[in-house]
């Protein structure tokens, strides 16, 4: 289980080592650009030491339980784990440690179904000990927390931002959003601008009104003066309403963003049984997910199979998604300390994909097992992101709708019902069309 942060370089060194006997596999507590601690699993090139060259600490401390913890965790055995991480944290742990057993702790929940325990670890976590969003995001021990509505709310918490939970998740949303709306900052700059200057001539019209009502030689004229400050009090109402129209769409697009990225690490299992991310096939397919009954679905699947050529040239890759059906398909677990080459694979916001996608397998050799359905696996995550995608849309959840996602990624368009292929054939460009290489 790596904690995996969002730093683009990484400068390691050992900060301490535990060997266990007769064993090749270490556990390293690193510690990258000084930012929160990584668990990342070794694997020795030499032989292990002999027994009697392997000293047991005589007084356990907080890295001594973190590590025995993750041993055990990846034994299966984590109730004792969850025993070593607790201890570690009434050891006089540093922060390094406190998040680390913290995280790992919460992990160990999440295993068992606890998912309000695993919750408030990592909210600790994530509040005091400078916890990344992004690993929570990626950690596939923490799979099944990512289906509870613990994790919902702990998301939602880190995409509203502050200097609570989730500061640095808010900041990478916000620099994406930035990318795709770049006027919206200089916009809202003039609304404050033309906001400030109407409240100051306002300021400096009101008693020039209050003179034109009292009247004298000198007075100005009252309904000239008048009009001036009705016009000033028009521009401010005006102005405030477009910065707060601003900041709605930009929390609606920050939302949608995160529901993007939350889309993009949502497992699948090709024709060839192989499992990947949807992340994984970014440039090369452009997934139509249906949702919906059985067989409103299985309908939608057999009118597709007409248009399966030309389907195909568009990159079409049907993904259904049928409510309250399926079981969980349970990924391999891969322990606490998942191989560092492995965590590369996995997505996160604030980081380079296009780089940790090539970095799993050659985009080719993918490519050749993508054949025109998918089945999904966790279906359950599935299911909990077309929700929230049809209540961000005004659907009511649960009803029967499509959603085409574009070559980036991204969502395409969706629809109640299922979709008109005839329609998708004449809209989607070939996938050698310039229309698509602009969609990557």
């Amino acid at each position: 289980m790596a904690t995996a942060t969002l730093a683009s370089h990484h400068l390691h060194f050992c900060f301490s080592k535990f060997s266990i006997t007769n064993r090749r596999r270490q556990v390293w507590l690193t510690y990258p650009n000084r930012n929160p601690l990584s668990i990342v699993f070794c694997s020795s090139s030499t032989s292990p030491p002999p027994p009697s060259e392997v000293s047991e600490p005589s007084t356990p401390t907080a890295e001594s339980c973190v590590n025995v913890g993750l041993d055990l965790f990846s034994k299966g055995r984590v109730k004792d784990a969850l025993v070593q991480f607790e201890t570690a944290l009434t050891l006089d742990p540093n922060p390094i440690e406190v998040q680390a057993a913290l995280y790992n702790k919460a992990c160990c929940h999440a295993y068992r179904g606890e998912g309000k325990k695993a919750a408030d670890c990592l909210r600790t976590a994530l509040k005091e000990y400078n916890l990344k969003f992004g690993t929570i995001l990626n950690d596939p021990d923490l799979a099944s927390f990512r289906s509870l509505p613990e994790f919902k709310e702990l998301q939602e918490e880190a995409r509203l931002g502050g200097e609570d939970v989730g500061y640095s998740f808010r900041r990478d949303l916000k620099l994406i959003s930035e990318v795709q709306a770049p006027f919206r900052g200089v916009r809202r700059f003039f609304y404050v601008a033309f906001t400030a200057a109407a409240g100051i001539s306002t300021f400096f019209t009101i008693p020039r009104l209050i003179r034109a009502i009292q009247g004298g030689e000198s007075a100005p004229d009252v309904g000239e003066t008048a009009g001036n400050v009705a016009i000033n009090v028009v521009g401010i109402i005006v102005f405030v309403a477009l910065f707060l129209w601003e900041n709605k769409k930009e929390e609606e697009q920050l939302a949608q963003i995160s529901r993007d990225e939350t889309l993009s690490r949502l497992p699948l299992r090709l024709s060839t049984n192989r499992i990947v991310e949807l992340v994984q096939l970014r440039d090369t397919v452009r997934p139509v997910i249906l949702s919906g009954k059985k067989e409103t679905v299985s309908l939608a699947m057999r009118n597709a199979e007409r248009f399966r050529t030309e389907l195909l040239k568009r990159g079409v890759l049907l993904v259904p998604v049928i409510w309250g059906e399926g079981r969980e398909t349970k990924i391999e677990k891969k322990g606490f300390g998942l191989p560092q080459k492995a965590a590369a694979s996995l997505p996160s916001i604030g980081e380079d994909f296009d780089q940790r996608t090539q970095s799993i397998i050659a985009k080719s050799k993918l490519k050749s097992e993508i054949r025109f359905k998918a089945e999904t696996v966790s279906p359950a995550e599935w299911e909990r992101w077309i929700r929230d995608q049809q209540r961000s849309e005004g659907v009511t959840p649960g009803e029967d709708v499509y959603i085409i996602l574009r070559l980036d990624g991204r969502v395409r368009r969706s629809g109640k019902g299922m979709p008109d292929w005839s329609q998708i054939v004449k809209e989607l460009p070939p996938m050698e069309a310039i229309l698509s290489k602009l969609e990557r």
